[in-house]
């Protein structure tokens, strides 16, 4: 399968790229970081390409996902792993960081997708996956990530406005649950650059709430779930899929 990978130069997306192309796709890996990309995509195989993209430019996203269509012959299926995330009161969420929130995690997502959607069409799969989050469906905002989830809360709405607009294309939305992704650069940055302080009290305050269970995805378990539904795509939509991690104590050894 002919794959566009968005946000692959570092953590979940990275180790979803890595993992298709070992598992025999044809996979573009696009991020920002080239240098990144060229590591992960020599990781991913000989059937993979590095292609440098801004999903923040509308220039940038539709070049290289023109780009990556050609680089594999074809689209068959995208996924949108790109995101980010800032701790912090709602109160003193500024208008910048609004703005950054919703140009990665959301209009992003719809560049990329207006990209592709025309390769896709020529594909007899057409399957477009992207991450979610479990705070924007399953559980309620979690406390310093209200912005987080609003954003994301907003991407699960452009996913069901593309499936209305675009029925012939399966578009699923992934909301993944806690988890580090792999080792190296495939290990998830997403709260490098939260106050450590804050982000310790509030990991407490998630847990007394039950927001989260204290158990970690294993990442070759997201990507099997990846992998999952771009095959269930030959035949069948998945309009919606939740991964969430076991608790510790009933969480068993990786298989």
């Amino acid at each position: 399968m002919k794959v566009a990978v968005v946000g692959a130069s570092s953590g979940l997306g990275r180790c979803i790229a890595v993992g298709l192309g070992e598992r025999g796709n044809s996979v573009a890996l696009l991020a920002r970081r080239k240098e990144r990309l060229q590591t992960a995509a020599a990781e991913a195989g000989p059937s993979s390409v590095a292609i440098e993209c801004d999903v923040t430019d509308e220039l940038s996203s539709k070049t290289a996902i023109d780009e990556a269509a050609a680089e594999l012959g074809g689209l068959d299926a995208l996924v949108y792993a790109t995101g980010i995330g800032r701790m912090g009161p709602l109160v003193d969420t500024t208008a910048d960081t609004w703005s950054s929130l919703f140009a990665t995690n959301v209009t992003g997502a719809a560049l990329v997708t207006s990209a592709a959607i025309p390769h896709l069409m020529e594909s007899d799969v057409r399957v477009a996956v992207y991450l979610s989050s479990l705070s924007a469906s399953l559980t309620g905002p979690w406390p310093m990530l209200g912005g987080y989830a609003v954003s994301k809360a907003a991407l699960d709405k452009l996913i069901e406005a593309f499936t209305e607009e675009h029925p012939d294309i399966g578009f699923t939305r992934l909301a993944v649950g806690d988890t580090y992704g792999g080792k190296g650069d495939s290990q998830t940055g997403f709260h490098h650059d939260w106050d450590p302080e804050l982000f310790t009290e509030s990991v407490n305050v998630w847990l007394e709430r039950k927001l989260m269970n204290g158990g970690l995805i294993h990442p070759d378990h997201l990507v099997g779930m990846v992998t999952s539904i771009l095959t269930v795509g030959r035949s069948s939509f998945l309009p919606s899929v939740t991964l969430t991690p076991r608790p510790p104590s009933r969480a068993g050894a990786p298989r």
